[in-house]
């Protein structure tokens, strides 16, 4: 599956690509998490949440190429995309393994994937490196097998997705 993960409404998800599922993350009703760790005590892979995350979590993690498209916030993701993704913990479990020398959560049936994020917004070249860097350790955690960064202008970003959207269709 090829997911894409927005913080706001892409045109080009207008048109017809079957093969691509579209969430717009803006238009969900997402709460925070609240760290009680049910999702892996009391409803092992579920969030006892119930809103509109417990739909997009389970596509998260089936998926094999992810797209996420994000306005950058001090180095790091805007506030619905960081909060899906924290909501996304249900995927992992409690249990620890080692990866690389560091500790990292077993995933529960999550498919490896290749990612592309796309930080969009008025950053700077510090913020853009501390985003980078966030990625790469949150990349680990995602089962990204490979993955890329880029960076565009606001104004940029339906032009870049199109891009990427090309790409994957081929």
């Amino acid at each position: 599956m090829k997911l894409v993960l927005s913080d706001r409404n892409l045109d080009v998800f207008q048109e017809h690509h079957p093969t691509f599922d579209f969430i717009d993350l803006s238009k969900l009703q997402i709460s925070n998490c609240v760290g009680c760790f049910g999702c892996w005590t009391k409803t092992p892979g579920k969030c006892v949440i119930r809103d509109d995350a417990v739909n997009v979590y389970p596509r998260i993690a089936a998926s094999d190429r992810i797209m996420y498209v994000s306005k950058l916030q001090y180095g790091g993701y805007d506030t619905v995309m960081k909060t899906m993704l924290e909501r996304s913990i249900p995927v992992q479990q409690a249990f620890i393994r080692l990866l690389h020398g560091e500790t990292h959560h077993i995933q529960r049936n999550v498919v490896p994937k290749e990612a592309v994020i796309i930080g969009y917004g008025n950053t700077s070249s510090e913020e853009k490196q501390i985003f980078r860097h966030l990625v790469e350790r949150n990349a680990k955690n995602m089962c990204f097998e490979r993955y890329q960064v880029k960076f565009v202008a606001e104004n940029e970003v339906e032009q870049a997705v199109r891009n990427e959207v090309a790409v994957w269709e081929t």
